[in-house]
C-alpha cells in the first residue's frame, strides 16, 4: 500500500508546471463553496506548509505537484462534474498532507483554519478533519 502511494506521488510530480500562486488562488476563489471545505483545507495546509515551513526538496516538489494538480481543470475526474469532480482532488491533496504531516506544524494549521473561516464561516473540526 505505501508502495504504491509513493508511486502515485511521483506521477503528481508532473503536474508542478500547473503550480504558481497566483493560479492557486484564482482556483480556490472560484471553486471554494463547490470544491467544500476539506479540499480547500487540504489545499490551504500544502500552500501554507511550502511558505513557510523547512521543507526538503522533493517535499516541495511533492507539494507543488499536488497543487498543480488541483490547479488542472482537467484531470483524472473532471472538476465540472457535479458531485464527484474534486474526488480526485481530494484523495491526491490528503495523501500529500499526511505523507508530509511533519512539516505541517501549527503556525501552517492556524493559517489555513483563518482563512477557512473568512471563506466558510463557522466549521467544525470534523468537517475538515483529515483521517
Amino acid at each position: 500500500m505505501e508502495k504504491e502511494k509513493a508511486e502515485q506521488l511521483v506521477e503528481v510530480q508532473k503536474y508542478e508546471n500547473q503550480y504558481s500562486e497566483e493560479k492557486f488562488w484564482d482556483k480556490v476563489a472560484k471553486v471554494a463553496k463547490k470544491a467544500g471545505i476539506k479540499v480547500i483545507y487540504a489545499a490551504l495546509l500544502l500552500y501554507y506548509a511550502l511558505q513557510s515551513s523547512p521543507v526538503s526538496a522533493k517535499e516541495k516538489a511533492m507539494i507543488i505537484g499536488a497543487l498543480g494538480y488541483f490547479i488542472l481543470p482537467v484531470d483524472i475526474v473532471n472538476d465540472l462534474i457535479p458531485g464527484v469532480g474534486y474526488l480526485d482532488d481530494t484523495a491526491i491533496l490528503v495523501a500529500v498532507v499526511k505523507l508530509l504531516i511533519d512539516a505541517i506544524n501549527q503556525d501552517v494549521t492556524c493559517q489555513a483554519k483563518a482563512k477557512l473561516s473568512q471563506w466558510f464561516g463557522s466549521y467544525t473540526e470534523d468537517e475538515i478533519k483529515i483521517a
